[in-house]
């Protein structure tokens, strides 16, 4: 009977009450003060007579289409949705069906007007004085440009504490958003987050928002083509997290954050890092280890997350690769080796490991490998590389042929590696997206060419 009755409930009112549970599990004050509000009286709809600010925190779970549909419930409900201070436009569904389509920018010109017009929408009936969070995710250009100024106008009005807007990699860098001059908005003293992502952003207005927002803690501005000369410097920053990944028309760049923990850039170049005492995870990318070592020096001994793209090693890293400074704290070693030749990439994957006595996992990305092992006494001898402390090890390749230099890798971890617990390799991360019976082949060759030679007792995992 009560399945029957479950069933004949519409989803989004589903969606409500598990979201309203879940608040009464987490909330032990909330569960208090819920079950002497609603011990007495015969009203059914007991929910409704809640206080305002527990009904506002129950549609704050909610999507923001959801929390919408739930004006129709009572006059009660019909203004609830209007003050959440979170506002997430998210259009995932739309995202997911314009990268399938087969010609996704005519599907793009259908859409984005009418992800426009909802945000406006949106925006026009928002009650709350505040927000949380505002979050924009769809490909839009400059064609929208005053929309989407409005909007920044009304997050930073609102104290917005995460900003972010996401256009997309997808559109042409000729036609991104322009970032406007901020001297004009209003304070944004309030924000702790910002991510913009494939807009046209220059060093005046990252430098504005590192200047009149103390409390921001994470930036993040990625394929940006405006960047000069830019300086992320101060005393007084707080920040904790910064990535400016895919972004790479800087001239100089410069890092002086005591409070920073994490760092994400793909230059070496003009890179200088000075004052970063709590510097733990960084991922950067660099056409050479000598460029690599002399960007990062003052941090190697404090790392415990290094990941790292190296994209033109030949000859060099034969001389540099054992001129890596110890890393006693390191626990995640990541690389991507972009170019040709193994040989160098062994001999640069067990100076790291010996570098590191503390790394509990090592993951390999690289898509060159020949279909034979050439016979280097050089090379097996680099293969030496003891440490007890590794558990995980993952390669991601594209696993399209048989290699006998995969077999060779996997089996100088298993020979180095005694502590190892468990080995993945995906199959599937090559440059080109495949169908589902070619993911099958893959995963099939991975799992017939290494799994012999993998131990009982090491789990081995195939993607």
């Amino acid at each position: 009977m009560l399945l029957c009755l479950w069933r004949r409930i519409p989803v989004f009112l589903c969606s409500i009450l598990l979201h309203f549970f879940d608040y009464l599990l987490i909330n032990i004050f909330g569960v208090l003060y819920l079950k002497e509000y609603m011990g007495g009286g015969d009203d059914d709809d007991r929910i409704s007579k809640l206080p305002d600010d527990i009904l506002v925190d129950v549609i704050s779970r909610l999507s923001l289409k959801e929390a919408g549909r739930t004006s129709v419930l009572s006059p009660r409900w019909k203004n609830v949705w209007k003050h959440t201070p979170f506002l997430n436009f998210d259009a995932d569904g739309v995202l997911q069906k314009i990268m399938e389509h087969h010609s996704s920018k005519e599907l793009i010109e259908i859409e984005a007007p009418k992800y426009v017009e909802w945000v406006n929408s949106v925006i026009r009936s928002h009650k709350s004085p505040t927000l949380k969070e505002f979050k924009i995710h769809f490909h839009l250009d400059n064609k929208y440009e005053i929309s989407i100024t409005q909007w920044l106008e009304f997050a930073i009005s609102r104290q917005v504490e995460r900003l972010e807007l996401n256009h997309e990699n997808f559109i042409n860098p000729n036609e991104y958003y322009c970032l406007p001059d901020f001297r004009s908005f209003a304070s944004c003293k309030s924000l702790k987050a910002l991510s913009l992502n494939s807009m046209h952003v220059t060093d005046g207005a990252v430098e504005f928002f590192l200047r009149n927002c103390p409390l921001l803690e994470e930036l993040a501005v990625c394929c940006s083509h405006k960047f000069s000369d830019l300086e992320v410097c101060g005393p007084s920053l707080v920040l904790k997290h910064l990535d400016l990944q895919h972004s790479y028309d800087f001239r100089t760049l410069k890092i002086c954050a005591p409070f920073l923990t994490s760092l994400k850039v793909q230059i070496t170049k003009g890179l200088l890092i000075e004052n970063v005492p709590m510097l733990v995870d960084l991922s950067l990318t660099s056409y050479s280890v000598k460029g690599l070592i002399s960007a990062i020096s003052c941090c190697f001994s404090q790392l415990e997350v290094l990941c790292f793209s190296l994209t033109s090693i030949n000859k060099e890293v034969m001389s540099e690769h054992g001129n890596f400074p110890e890393m006693p704290k390191l626990k995640k070693l990541f690389i991507e080796y972009k170019t040709c030749g193994y040989e160098s990439l062994v001999r640069l994957m067990a100076a790291l490991i010996r570098k590191s006595p503390q790394l509990e996992e090592f993951a390999l990305q690289y898509n060159y490998f020949p279909p034979r092992v050439r016979k280097d006494r050089g090379v097996e001898d680099a293969m030496w590389f003891p440490n007890n402390h590794v558990k995980v090890f993952k390669l991601s390749c594209d696993y399209s042929r048989v290699s006998d230099v995969m077999v060779y890798i996997v089996g100088g971890i298993l020979g180095n590696c005694a502590g190892l617990e468990k080995i993945i390799i995906d199959t599937s991360d090559g440059y080109f997206p495949v169908n589902d019976r070619h993911k099958i082949a893959r995963r099939s060759k991975a799992k017939q060419q290494l799994e012999p030679q993998v131990p009982r007792h090491i789990e081995f995992v195939v993607l």
